[in-house]
Protein backbone atom coordinates (compact mmCIF):
# COMPACT_ATOMS: atom_id res chain seq x y z
CA UNK A 1 0.00 0.00 0.00
CA UNK A 2 1.57 3.53 -0.93
CA UNK A 3 1.24 6.17 1.64
CA UNK A 4 -0.92 9.20 0.59
CA UNK A 5 0.58 13.04 0.93
CA UNK A 6 -1.41 13.04 3.98
CA UNK A 7 -0.44 10.20 5.71
CA UNK A 8 3.25 10.89 5.28
CA UNK A 9 2.49 14.83 6.48
CA UNK A 10 0.77 13.02 9.44
CA UNK A 11 4.13 11.11 10.43
CA UNK A 12 6.12 13.79 9.97
CA UNK A 13 4.23 15.94 12.81
CA UNK A 14 4.19 13.12 15.24
CA UNK A 15 8.09 12.48 14.54
CA UNK A 16 8.24 16.05 15.41
CA UNK A 17 5.68 16.05 18.56
CA UNK A 18 7.81 13.01 19.37
CA UNK A 19 11.47 14.24 18.62
CA UNK A 20 10.69 17.40 20.84
CA UNK A 21 8.93 14.59 23.70
CA UNK A 22 11.95 12.86 23.55
CA UNK A 23 14.86 15.68 23.73
CA UNK A 24 13.16 17.31 26.52
CA UNK A 25 11.85 14.48 29.05
CA UNK A 26 14.68 11.69 28.07
CA UNK A 27 17.54 14.10 27.17
CA UNK A 28 18.25 12.02 23.92
CA UNK A 29 20.53 14.79 21.64
CA UNK A 30 18.47 16.16 18.33
CA UNK A 31 17.38 13.83 15.52
CA UNK A 32 17.89 10.82 18.10
CA UNK A 33 14.44 9.31 19.97
CA UNK A 34 15.18 6.89 23.04
CA UNK A 35 13.99 3.09 22.50
CA UNK A 36 10.22 3.51 24.24
CA UNK A 37 9.99 6.68 22.38
CA UNK A 38 11.13 4.81 18.92
CA UNK A 39 8.42 1.93 19.89
CA UNK A 40 6.15 4.66 19.74
CA UNK A 41 6.38 6.05 16.77
CA UNK A 42 7.08 2.86 14.89
CA UNK A 43 3.79 1.51 16.06
CA UNK A 44 1.74 5.03 15.52
CA UNK A 45 3.35 4.78 12.04
CA UNK A 46 1.62 1.50 11.14
CA UNK A 47 -1.84 2.69 12.91
CA UNK A 48 -1.70 5.71 10.38
CA UNK A 49 -0.76 4.01 7.26
CA UNK A 50 -3.89 1.20 8.29
CA UNK A 51 -6.40 4.03 8.79
CA UNK A 52 -9.25 3.41 7.19
CA UNK A 53 -10.54 6.54 7.36
CA UNK A 54 -10.16 8.52 4.36
CA UNK A 55 -10.23 11.74 5.16
CA UNK A 56 -9.26 11.22 8.47
CA UNK A 57 -9.69 13.30 11.62
CA UNK A 58 -7.24 14.09 14.03
CA UNK A 59 -7.21 11.38 16.76
CA UNK A 60 -9.27 13.18 19.39
CA UNK A 61 -12.16 13.58 16.87
CA UNK A 62 -12.36 10.21 15.71
CA UNK A 63 -14.73 7.52 16.50
CA UNK A 64 -12.51 4.80 15.73
CA UNK A 65 -9.70 4.47 18.04
CA UNK A 66 -7.06 2.64 16.14
CA UNK A 67 -4.18 3.08 19.39
CA UNK A 68 -4.60 0.75 22.45
CA UNK A 69 -5.18 2.50 25.66
CA UNK A 70 -1.66 2.39 26.77
CA UNK A 71 -0.42 3.92 23.47
CA UNK A 72 -3.69 6.35 23.71
CA UNK A 73 -2.64 7.78 26.70
CA UNK A 74 1.15 8.01 25.99
CA UNK A 75 0.34 10.02 22.84
CA UNK A 76 -2.01 12.37 24.65
CA UNK A 77 1.03 13.36 27.04
CA UNK A 78 3.09 13.74 24.48
CA UNK A 79 0.67 15.44 22.46
CA UNK A 80 0.47 17.94 25.10
CA UNK A 81 3.79 18.40 26.36
CA UNK A 82 5.11 18.72 22.86
CA UNK A 83 2.48 20.91 21.85
CA UNK A 84 3.00 23.93 24.31
CA UNK A 85 6.61 23.98 24.17
CA UNK A 86 6.77 23.56 20.07
CA UNK A 87 4.08 26.59 19.74
CA UNK A 88 6.52 28.44 22.44
CA UNK A 89 9.35 27.88 20.16
CA UNK A 90 7.10 30.04 16.81
CA UNK A 91 6.09 26.38 15.54
CA UNK A 92 2.79 28.11 14.81
CA UNK A 93 2.64 26.04 11.62
CA UNK A 94 1.54 22.99 14.74
CA UNK A 95 -0.79 24.91 16.42
CA UNK A 96 -3.88 23.01 13.90
CA UNK A 97 -2.69 19.72 15.23
CA UNK A 98 -2.63 20.83 18.90
CA UNK A 99 -6.21 22.01 18.98
CA UNK A 100 -7.92 20.32 16.32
Amino acid sequence: MEKTQKQEKDIRVLETFIGCYCRGKHKTPKGALCEECSELLAYARVKREKCPLDPKPTCKHCHVHCYGKAQRARIREIMAYSGKHLMLRGRLDLLWHYFF
